[in-house]
């Protein structure tokens, strides 16, 4: 008979930023949509959706009394997404090109 290992779980939290959820777990980076604020600046989420310690599970929407803090690393930009629309026999095309702007992130403590 098989006996499967536990595995050694370490905590992370599902939290919500800007309207989109992200596993953050401790010293994990994160690319997140633009964030108010300066490079080197902390930063705290409140709205917790999930937290996992080794297996205790605490789930609420949001939870109480849990945040995670966050220290702004860097502002980017993404690579340009090229838009193109034609219609064939129209003589009708519209290029159109877009940078998506976001902020990474490394999560400090939950």
């Amino acid at each position: 008979m098989h006996t499967q290992k536990k595995r050694r779980r370490d905590m992370y939290a599902i939290v919500e930023i800007a309207g989109k959820q992200y596993k953050a777990e401790k010293g994990r980076f994160l690319y997140v949509d633009l964030l108010n604020g300066k490079e080197g600046d902390k930063v705290t989420f409140d709205r917790v959706l999930l937290t996992d310690n080794g297996g205790n599970v605490n789930v609420g929407a949001p939870t109480t009394g849990t945040s995670v803090s966050a220290t702004i690393l860097k502002h980017k930009r993404a690579d340009k997404v090229i838009v193109f629309k034609k219609k064939r026999r129209k003589g009708y095309k519209v290029k159109n090109g877009h940078r998506q702007a976001f902020t990474q992130i490394q999560i400090d403590s939950i």
